[in-house]
């Protein structure tokens, strides 16, 4: 791969005339930050508004996560027949259409509308992360790849932060009545509550839709680097086949379908998690939502404090020891939320934050290396793999509303389990790309 007129692009050396390409890019792992973590929380939001299970609620990651697998292959096969930019474009416009789509869905007043709004929402966020995961991983020389995609997923996590932050401005503002009083109100008293906290419950979507137009505007108007591959004249089902072969990137999209999992895992639930411990203590419903929230707001503060010092250790240190570091503390820390009942299991579940800061960049890069010229298809591949935000939480949920109880812990406490397991795949993964790249000196 070449870029137009043989220029070297990176974070950390750019050229002057490019800067503004670069920032508008990065900006871009911003918005789709905020997007996944405004979202994530809204499954008991749902719950509550519409009076449904919480197993129905995860529909919502279920359906934010599905529109990420179906669109990924789609970006790819665009991207690779025109540019980069343009799948940049395209995403942004899915991504405005799907949070703009809010206003008719809340006129609907139900549910399902809503999850059509996601799925078109995350249709142009396969789009935007097919596009700018591998379009950062060019900008430059492939040893340092994998720190440039941490430095970029950096500002995703302030995108993340900001996300928490309105959600929770959200969940204050909603009706203070919690789940069991709002089962017994009259059909048409329920109705002017749901209407009026559907009205709280759009506003930033209407507020990042007008962002994303505004920024797809400016980067239509901005001259971007043009990335070159020799990969354009060659079908796609070579293409798989070709990366089908690669042990190291069979796993590690394998490795990435888990990560997501257990992020998904642990930050959908937070907020259940903390509302049972903060209730035991005598809360009310709402109080404990809103506080489980702040807890959350403190978990994601971590993950992007520590995507930056991540980003700047893995300059010196192997990403792949890094990579299994992280995730043997992580599953230490899941153990902890698992066994304590009190406040010390949200301590240990806000810890995992830390951990899985440096988790997707890094296994998306790893899993590239060597690729070479099927590197769009192969991102698309990695994409499809946030599949795993979809498969774990309903499996999660389930256990949570089966009110199960082992060795005195509740239902809550034992379904996290669910991402303990997804992290010690991604720890097998980063083993094994260790051996193959450090000691059998082969990225096959």
């Amino acid at each position: 791969m070449k870029l137009l007129e043989n220029k070297t692009f990176s974070i950390g050396n750019t050229s002057g005339r490019f800067t503004l390409a670069i920032v508008l890019i990065t900006a871009c792992f911003a918005l789709w930050g905020f997007a996944n973590n405004v979202t994530t929380p809204m499954v008991g939001t749902f719950s509550k508004i519409f009076r449904i299970s919480t197993t129905e609620g995860t529909l919502v990651p279920v359906v934010f996560n599905l529109g990420y697998f179906l669109m990924a292959f789609p970006a790819a096969l665009f991207i690779q027949r025109y540019s980069f930019k343009w799948g940049v474009i395209v995403g942004l416009g899915l991504y405005a259409a799907g949070t703009l789509f809010f206003l008719p869905a809340k006129g609907i007043g139900a549910f399902y509308p809503f999850l059509m709004s996601y799925f078109i929402m995350t249709c142009g966020l396969s789009f935007l992360e097919t596009s700018c995961n591998p379009y950062i991983y060019c900008m430059g020389n492939e040893q340092s790849g994998i720190q440039r995609l941490n430095a970029a997923q950096a500002f995703n996590a302030l995108g993340a932060v900001a996300g928490i932050f309105l959600a929770m401005a959200v969940q204050s503002q909603i009706n203070a009545m919690d789940s069991f009083e709002r089962q017994q109100l009259p059909l048409q008293q329920f109705n002017i509550i749901k209407d009026h906290d559907l009205g709280v419950l759009i506003q930033p979507y209407i507020f990042i839709g007008a962002v994303v137009v505004l920024i797809m505007v400016i980067i239509w108007l901005t001259r971007m680097p043009h990335v070159e591959t020799a990969d354009s004249q060659k079908g796609l089902m070579e293409t798989i086949r070709e990366l089908a072969q690669r042990e190291n990137y069979r796993e590690g999209v394998l490795a990435e379908f888990f990560y997501v999992g257990a992020q998904v895992a642990c930050w959908s639930f937070i907020i259940q998690y903390g509302t049972r411990v903060f209730m035991v203590e005598g809360m009310t419903e709402q109080a404990a939502e809103i506080t489980a929230q702040k807890y959350n707001i403190v978990a994601m503060c971590f993950f992007a404090a520590s995507r930056f010092i991540c980003t700047w250790l893995i300059q010196w240190l192997s990403p792949e020891r890094m990579l299994s570091t992280m995730g043997i503390i992580g599953m230490v820390a899941i153990f902890g939320t698992i066994t304590f009942t009190d406040r010390n299991g949200i301590y240990c579940l806000v810890a995992v934050s830390i951990c899985l800061s440096l988790m997707f960049p890094t296994i998306y890069g790893l899993a590239l290396r060597g690729i070479g010229e099927n590197i769009k298809i192969a991102g698309a591949g990695l994409i499809m793999a946030i599949l795993g935000g979809s498969f774990f939480p309903p499996i999660q949920a389930a256990i949570i509303e089966s009110d199960i109880m082992l060795f005195g812990l509740p239902a809550t406490n034992l379904s996290f389990l669910i991402p303990l397991i997804c992290l010690a795949m991604v720890v097998w993964y980063s083993h094994r790309a260790y051996v193959r790249h450090s000691i059998q000196g082969t990225e096959e």
